[in-house]
């Protein structure tokens, strides 16, 4: 008999409403903490509770990864519905879930196998993952062959954001380079890239339509010619999301074409109104 694989993922992992597998993912949420009170987003509070939050308060709340305590419990409860275990995280470099992820299989080592995957990045490129894993899984690939996949991704995957002001990413201290941007006395727009698995406010804009049509003629000139899938995400900006389609069909023929919602972790750092575009090939 086949062995049984499990896919674990953060609530940073973003994918579409509409995607097949969401009953064969786990999710593991992050924590959001107001003043006193602690929040387990996607289960204690929703990306619109979130934000009014943040307005009524006027700051940005502290987010934390799960405890490996928390990993353990997880990975415990599937022990008996599965054979081991791929759990997949946002990049090290911009949080301490995967190094959670890793202490939490060693505590569970006698009870279920479990491989902890640093993505390098996040948000839907993790959803991409996901994605990939349960096709594998579903033709029969063996666990190194899956393990090497992911590897080949999180060196393609690209990602590209753009946030509506700069008030957030200001708060936060998370984006790196972000300083040129905020002394500027013009109206510039920032790209923010995804590098070395750091984000990083390394390209500018006079606007932020142009912004949009910079992340696509960016994402082109790093995919070129060939397969392609792309996803669309966005914080609460749905009015944006209509030419940013408009903009990447015209430029691609994705495999797969995702339009997701940026998870309120990831937005507590980059501000409600925020969009970008994950991308790799596929080849």
């Amino acid at each position: 008999m086949s062995p049984k694989f499990g896919v674990v993922v953060d609530s940073t992992c973003d994918l579409p409403t509409d995607w097949p597998y969401h009953d064969r993912v786990h999710v593991i949420p992050e924590h959001i903490r107001f003043d006193d009170r602690d929040y387990r987003e996607g289960v204690d509070i929703t990306p619109a509770e979130f934000f009014q939050k943040v307005l009524e308060q006027g700051s940005i709340p502290k987010t934390s990864q799960p405890s490996p305590g928390e990993f353990a419990e997880l990975y415990s409860q599937l022990a008996d519905r599965y054979d081991a275990i791929f759990s997949l995280h946002l990049g090290a470099k911009l949080s301490g879930t995967y190094q959670s992820a890793v202490l939490g299989a060693q505590m569970v080592a006698d009870k279920i196998t479990v491989y902890p995957v640093d993505s390098n990045n996040g948000s839907a490129g993790v959803g991409f993952m996901a994605d990939e894993v349960i096709e594998l899984i579903d033709a029969g690939a063996t666990p190194e062959a899956i393990l090497h996949r992911m590897k080949t991704l999180r060196e393609r995957i690209q990602i590209f954001l753009t946030p509506r002001d700069l008030t957030f990413p200001r708060l936060s201290g998370r984006i790196s380079a972000l300083s040129a941007f905020i002394a500027s006395v013009l109206h510039i727009v920032p790209v923010i890239i995804l590098t070395d698995g750091e984000l990083v406010a390394s390209e500018r804009a006079r606007s932020r339509k142009k912004a949009i049509i910079k992340m696509v003629q960016m994402m082109s000139e790093r995919l070129g010619d060939g397969p392609v899938n792309i996803a669309l995400i966005h914080s609460q900006a749905p009015e944006d999301v209509a030419p940013f389609k408009d903009a990447v069909l015209a430029a691609f023929h994705p495999q797969k074409f995702w339009i997701a919602g940026l998870s309120s972790s990831v937005s507590a750092h980059l501000g409600p109104g925020t969009i970008g575009i994950v991308g790799y090939r596929t080849d």
